[in-house]
């Protein structure tokens, strides 16, 4: 477990980052960097948390998760100029992040008794990709899951594999084998630029035809 806790706090700085960077791309005050920062850190584990009835969520009975996402956006405010410079490494981090968090939600459900293969999938969805939209949401953007990035299916890809493991191997290595897979599925669609095709109206087409 420890290599997970390593990983967890490596999602948990990574999504802090985000958060930060949208705050002050919105130009926020330092108090709404670190609050962004935040819910898009813990967001997801407090929704599951509350979903599945595990009170108080763990973000508030371990506060080192909040102090790490609070000096995360410390940091990232003092160091900005140099931070938006390592994309390429948030963006495995991030990956990571997704990786972890998909597999902990999943796992969380089950140790809460939470057995159904369809809650237990959303609950790794929700961990993973819910304090992102939690952040665009209150920085008013389109949620990013929900333009054509291979985001959310990379975590609900990895929390099914959770699932279909999880009786039949070790419960550490059903873990990995979910961060694994989301992992993989998300840094390779990044790479080779796979994703979904934006849905277009007739009116959106008519505005590109008009602009061309």
């Amino acid at each position: 477990m420890l290599l997970i806790n390593i990983f967890v706090f490596i999602g948990i700085i990574a999504a802090a980052v985000s958060g930060s960077l949208v705050g002050m791309k919105k130009r926020l005050d330092w108090f709404g960097v670190i609050c962004l920062a935040v819910a898009t850190a813990l967001g997801g584990g407090i929704i599951r948390d509350v979903m599945i009835g595990h009170l108080p969520p763990v973000a508030f009975i371990k506060p080192i998760y909040f102090f790490v996402s609070v000096g995360t956006a410390l940091i990232t405010c003092i160091f900005y100029e140099r931070i938006t410079k390592l994309q390429n490494v948030i963006m495995l981090s991030d990956a990571v992040g997704l990786g972890v968090f998909t597999a902990v939600g999943a796992n969380a459900a089950v140790m809460n008794h939470v057995h159904e293969p369809f809650l237990v999938v959303s609950m790794g969805l929700i961990t993973g990709i819910g304090g992102g939209i939690l952040r665009d949401i209150f920085a008013k953007d389109i949620p990013y899951v929900f333009r054509k990035e291979v985001y959310a299916i990379a975590s609900i890809l990895g929390a099914v594999s959770f699932l279909l493991t999880y009786n039949s191997v070790s419960h550490i290595f059903a873990l990995y084998i979910c961060l694994f897979i989301t992992f993989v599925v998300r840094v390779v669609s990044f790479y080779y630029n796979v994703h979904f095709p934006v849905l277009k109206s007739d009116s959106a087409i008519g505005e590109e035809v008009k602009h061309s």
